[in-house]
Formats: structure tokens, sequence, C-alpha cells
């Protein structure tokens, strides 16, 4: 008879990978919110944005464009809570949300260019955080 002590879990329950997900999950929510915010400015208030439409990269109102940003916002925030509350899934979610957004604000750099420049450096530091350090309890039983 073996008396032997029970095998532990060694799976991580902190470190540096968890706390890059946790400051990736905080910019998602505070990225979405800053989306939300662009996009409602531009479905309310259409003259806010002093770009005409010809001086846009594709050339559409505001509106539309304040709808995009809102729904893009509600994804973005609603991905950042999944990938803090650990969803695997969040981490592709985020990464490709993460683009998208970075597109959207290149395509709306015309309108507020210093902003669009915060939100896409914001999105890197995003897929950063994601990716960078991948999944480290894959590696923690060698």
């Amino acid at each position: 008879m073996s008396t032997s002590a029970p095998v532990q879990d060694r799976r991580s329950t902190g470190g540096a990978w968890s706390g890059w997900i946790v400051f990736a999950s905080t910019l998602m929510v505070i990225l979405g919110c800053f989306h939300a915010i662009a996009g409602l400015v531009g479905i309310f208030d259409e003259d806010y944005y002093r770009v005409g439409e010809s001086g846009l990269v594709v050339s559409v109102d505001y509106a539309t464009w304040g709808w995009t940003h809102l729904l893009l916002g509600i994804l973005v925030a609603g991905a950042g809570g999944a990938l803090l509350r650990g969803a695997m899934w969040a981490r592709i979610v985020a990464i490709v949300l993460a683009v998208a957004s970075s597109i959207a604000n290149l395509v709306f750099m015309a309108a507020y260019p210093l902003w669009s420049l915060i939100m896409i450096t914001v999105n890197f530091l995003v897929i950063y955080a994601v990716t960078v350090h991948g999944d480290r309890r894959s590696l923690e039983g060698y």
C-alpha cells in the first residue's frame, strides 16, 4: 500500500499572464465605452465632426459611422467582460475586434486624427496583452 500525497493541480491561479489578461480586459471595456461615446455623438450631433463626407476614406454620413462605432463599442466591451471572466474564446474575439476597431479608427482618422491614433494605440496594447504571453497553463507541467 502506497501512502503518496495527492497530485496537486499545477495550473497557475495568477501571475504575469493573468495580469496581462486583466489589463487587456480593462482596456477593452474602456475602449468599448470610448467607441460608444463617439458613436452617440455621431448619431445625435452629425455636425460635431467637422470633416465633410468626402473627406473620409469611406464616404458615408456620420449617423452611419455613429451606429458603427456604437455597435463596435458594445461588442468590444462585451468581449472585454468575457475575457475578464476567463472565456478562452474571448481571446480570439478580442484580437479580431481590436483589429476591426483599428481599421474603423483608421478610416475615421480624417475626422479626429489624435483620437483615432489614441484608439489605435490602445488596440495594439490589447493585441499585445492577449497574444504575447500565450497560454502559460499548457507549459506548466514540463
